[in-house]
């Protein structure tokens, strides 16, 4: 057995090597608190320069620069007039999800590369508009899933590419929070006009990516989807956190769902997460294959790291073994990755790191959950060709 462990222990974590020489102009579009998250990254770089913020919200940027410690940028009160100026060769689009489709497709069309937030967008549609503008930009569009970046995440593509599990047949995705609807950041994650879906958009989608990215990404061809929302719509949930109890009559979106997914290739997704349940978890991960099957510790979004090892399941010379995979060390923030990876996709003209070609098929699940919700059946997805 430590021949086959010895295959998985060892993951080089490559060294990030940034040409100083030729500084890139940033903006942030959209200041709310995941903006902090871009900035903290941004300001360690030395080959980038955050020229620009713009935010609808009357003297939002203002605030965050002062709050951040921000000095010669400057203030816009709408992503079309940061874009007009002309200043900026990137920018990272943090608005609240109804807002992501509209400033991507402008920053595009106007020969802007976009690190655009998850989740992509809230209808599929709007992602195939994306899509169109960045097609015919040429430019760079990532999309903001940092888990992706992280050494315990690529093992767990590498033991699926690897043919120790042999051919796949099954996913589940497991996880999610029991009591953690996000309301501390007011109510754009909680408000329809706003978020438009909730834990599918928050950390749903997370998961998604998790398990589809590990298995080369199929197209999923039907779903069978249920949202609930019995959490986020009762009171008495935000007076046990000592938050507002108005926030129910604001709840629009899911706070739990779940979604039966037929894959290209025979493979069966059978997806869950929640922003708040009765349970601890549904469940742990799981990828199972002819030959071996993968488990995956549960955690409250799949935002991030573990903190158990991967144990992989098999039946070896007759007897039922299992054993652990070790966990790696990230070296630098999944963060930082995330934007370098960007930044240097646009400086170098090479692929986005995390393609929208890819994220399309993680938005259309979702938007399939949703509408086969609403009429309570399965139903086909249809994709166009773009």
């Amino acid at each position: 057995m430590a021949d086959i462990l010895n295959r998985f222990e060892e993951i080089g974590i490559e060294e990030t090597k940034v040409d100083t020489n030729k500084k890139i102009k940033v903006g942030i579009i959209g200041t709310g608190w995941i903006a902090e998250a871009h900035y903290y990254e941004y300001k360690k770089m030395e080959d980038v320069e955050l020229v620009a913020l713009a935010d609808i919200v009357p003297g939002k940027a203002e605030a965050f620069a002062k709050r951040m410690g921000i000095e010669n940028c400057k203030f816009y009160s709408s992503h079309k007039e940061l874009i007009d100026a002309g200043e900026v060769e990137a920018v990272s689009v943090c608005t609240y999800n109804r807002q992501h489709a509209e400033p991507t497709i402008y920053a595009l069309n106007h020969g802007v590369n976009v690190l655009l937030e998850k989740p992509f967008a809230v209808t599929l549609d709007e992602c195939i508009e994306v899509m169109k503008a960045e097609k015919k930009s040429g430019k760079v569009l990532s999309i903001g899933f940092q888990p992706r970046m992280g050494e315990n995440m690529k093992m767990i593509k590498k033991i699926v590419d690897s043919g120790e599990l042999g051919k796949i047949y099954y996913l589940q995705s497991g996880g999610g929070r029991r009591h953690g609807i996000p309301t501390p950041y007011g109510t754009s994650f909680i408000a329809d006009e706003t978020g438009g879906i909730g834990a599918m958009g928050d950390i749903g989608c997370y998961s998604l990516d998790m398990l589809l990215n590990a298995v080369g990404y199929p197209k999923p061809l039907t779903v069978s989807g249920y949202t609930s929302d019995f959490f986020g719509k009762n009171p008495e949930y935000y007076t046990w956190d000592n938050k507002p109890a108005q926030y129910a009559d604001k709840f629009g979106v899911d706070d739990f769902a779940a979604g039966f997914v037929r894959l290209e290739g025979g493979i069966i997704l059978d997806f869950r997460i929640s922003w708040a349940m009765n349970m601890d978890t549904p469940g742990d991960a799981l990828i199972l294959g002819t030959k071996g099957g993968l488990r995956i510790p549960s955690t409250d979004c799949w935002n991030g790291d573990f903190d158990k090892p991967l144990t992989i399941y098999k039946d070896v010379a007759g007897k039922r073994v299992q054993y652990e995979i070790p966990l790696v060390k990230n070296g630098e923030p999944l963060f930082y990755k995330k934007i370098r990876s960007f930044l240097d996709a646009c400086k170098n003209g090479t692929a986005a790191p995390i393609p929208s070609s890819q994220i399309i098929y993680n938005q259309a699940i979702i938007d399939g959950i949703v509408k086969s919700n609403k009429i309570n059946r399965e139903i086909e997805i249809k994709i166009p060709e773009i």
